[in-house]
This record gives C-alpha cells, sequence and structure tokens, in this order.
C-alpha cells in the first residue's frame, strides 16, 4: 500500500494492555520522503514525538518517546503495517516494544481520523 502521511491525523483504535495509546491519543504525521515523524499527545501521553522511516513495501519502523501523566518518560520501538478497514478508514497496525521500563511487547491500531490535506 502506497501512503502518503504527510499532514495526515490519527487516533488510537486498540492497544495492548500494557500499552499507553489510547482513544483520546491523536497523532499529527508528516512526511518527506522515506521520512515520516509525528508529535502526539491525548488520554494518557503528555506529549510525545515518534521518527521513523517508509520502506519500499509501505511498512513504517519507528521509535517514539513520550511523557505519561504520571510524569514517567517512556520511549519505544514500532513496526506498522497500513491497511484499510470495511469503512474505508487508514489503520495502521503496530507491532512494539518499549525500551523502558517493563520492556514488554504489544499490538495496537491507530486510525486516520481526517484524509490527507
Amino acid at each position: 500500500m502506497d501512503v502518503n502521511y504527510d499532514h495526515r491525523i490519527f487516533r488510537g483504535r486498540t492497544n495492548s494492555e500494557n500499552g499507553e495509546v489510547g482513544g483520546q491519543t491523536t497523532f499529527h504525521y508528516r512526511q518527506s520522503e522515506d521520512r515520516v515523524w509525528a508529535t502526539y499527545s491525548g488520554g494518557d501521553i503528555v506529549s510525545g514525538h515518534l521518527q521513523g522511516k517508509v520502506h519500499a513495501d509501505g511498512s513504517l519502523e519507528f521509535v517514539y518517546h513520550h511523557e505519561n501523566v504520571d510524569g514517567e518518560l517512556m520511549a519505544g520501538k514500532c513496526f506498522s503495517t497500513p491497511s484499510q478497514d470495511k469503512a474505508g478508514h487508514l489503520v495502521l497496525k503496530e507491532h512494539w516494544q518499549w525500551l523502558t521500563g517493563d520492556r514488554t511487547s504489544g499490538y495496537s491500531e491507530v486510525e486516520e481520523i481526517t484524509g490527507h490535506a
């Protein structure tokens, strides 16, 4: 799936119990060539940033860091695959792992909430 992420906005849709992204978390993506980055906040996250790359097969690889509402600084890595749901929304299916804290792994999905600007 060939996707340009520049100016797309996503919201948390599902997450593993050990994750911090939720339905109130929004991501504001930007892209230049194969570089992608985003800021995110909401719910349990005060402020965060992700930095990554779009691979030739359309998958995303990135690292992220944020401060949660408990004042903890958290960081992790993630591999995402874009897809479309039955309603036609762009969904990123994400396999992630904490690089701080308990270093556990999880699965989440974020869904586009606005179209490409």
